[in-house]
C-alpha cells in the first residue's frame, strides 16, 4: 500500500523559510510526477509546484522565484524549499504523486495527509 508522509510544516515569520519533505513508500514501480498543492481556508486546492519525471518542473506564478521543488529519486522523496514566505502562503500543503505500484500497476494518484504552514508575525 502506497503512503505519502509529509513533514516540515510549522509557524514562521514573514520573510522566513521552511522546507517541506514528502516520502513515498510502498511497492513503487515508477513515479510519473510528484508535487505540492496547498489549500487555504475558503479556497480551492491549488498547485504549488510539480516535477514531471524527465520532462519539466512547474511552479505557480505566485511562488516563482521564492519556492524550489526538488526530488531524491533514490528515496522517492520530494522537497519544497520555501523562502521569502508571505502571509498569503499560509495554507495546508499536500504532497501529491502519480505513480505505479504493486499489486495494481495502473497509474494512480495519491495524496499525503497535509501539513500546516502558517506565516505570521
Amino acid at each position: 500500500q502506497v503512503q505519502l508522509v509529509e513533514s516540515g510544516g510549522g509557524l514562521v515569520q514573514p520573510g522566513g523559510s521552511l522546507r517541506l519533505s514528502c516520502a513515498a513508500s510502498g511497492s513503487i514501480l515508477s513515479i510519473n510526477a510528484m508535487g505540492w498543492y496547498r489549500q487555504a481556508p475558503g479556497n480551492e486546492r491549488e498547485l504549488v509546484a510539480v516535477i514531471i519525471t524527465g520532462i519539466s518542473t512547474n511552479y505557480a506564478d505566485s511562488v516563482k522565484g521564492r519556492f524550489t521543488i526538488s526530488r531524491d529519486n533514490a528515496k522517492n522523496t520530494v522537497y519544497l524549499q520555501m523562502n521569502s514566505l508571505k502571509p498569503e502562503d499560509t495554507a495546508v500543503y499536500y504532497c501529491n504523486a502519480n505513480l505505479r505500484a504493486r499489486p495494481d500497476i495502473r497509474l494512480r494518484e495519491y495524496w499525503g495527509q497535509g501539513t500546516q504552514v502558517t506565516v505570521s508575525s
